[in-house]
């Protein structure tokens, strides 16, 4: 799919209600050249530092996890209401045990900006560079939130990346 450059902000209300569903695809790439993604439906778009950040949060229990520690980079993909399946299996299946893209015929390409790779069929992608990582502090949490969500254990580590580029189908 052809991309042509946009603004980070470019539909940012439309992409992040995205968030809460289907949710969106967070991709990385090892530098070996093995890629995985997962769904998520926690982050935040900001900016910090004098730059704009995607904020994703990822356990460290989760395949791309060791793809993100690995490379340093990510890219977060805005699917189609058409991948709303495939999105499905993305939240439910472990890259440990199934190729998501070549098992459903999912065509990717190496990010214009960041080795991570972009999936074709999503009509935007940020790719993003890492530039600072902040584990939870469980203390630190409401307790309800450590409840519902931890039970603790299975912290996240929020991975803050700097939009390096921001593309959509024109």
């Amino acid at each position: 799919m052809k991309r042509v450059a946009v603004p980070y902000d470019h539909q940012i209300n439309q992409n992040l209600g995205l968030l809460k569903n289907p949710g969106l695809l967070l991709a990385a790439t090892k530098p070996s050249g093995e890629s995985n993604t997962m769904i998520i439906g926690w982050g935040q778009i900001g900016f910090i530092w004098g730059r704009p950040i995607f904020t994703v949060l990822v356990r460290p229990s989760r395949y791309t996890y060791e793809f993100i520690e690995a490379s340093g980079e990510f890219t977060v993909n805005v699917p189609t209401a058409e991948m709303r399946r495939w999105v499905g299996v993305c939240g439910t299946r472990s890259g440990r045990d199934m190729d998501k893209f070549g098992e459903f015929g999912m065509a990717i390409t190496p990010g214009q900006t960041v080795d991570a790779v972009t999936i074709d069929a999503c009509p935007m992608v940020y790719e993003c560079r890492v530039v600072h990582v902040n584990d939870m502090i469980p203390a630190s949490l409401a307790p309800d939130i450590e409840a519902r969500q931890y039970g603790g254990n299975d912290y996240h580590r929020l991975y803050f990346g700097e939009i390096t580029g921001t593309f959509a189908s024109d």
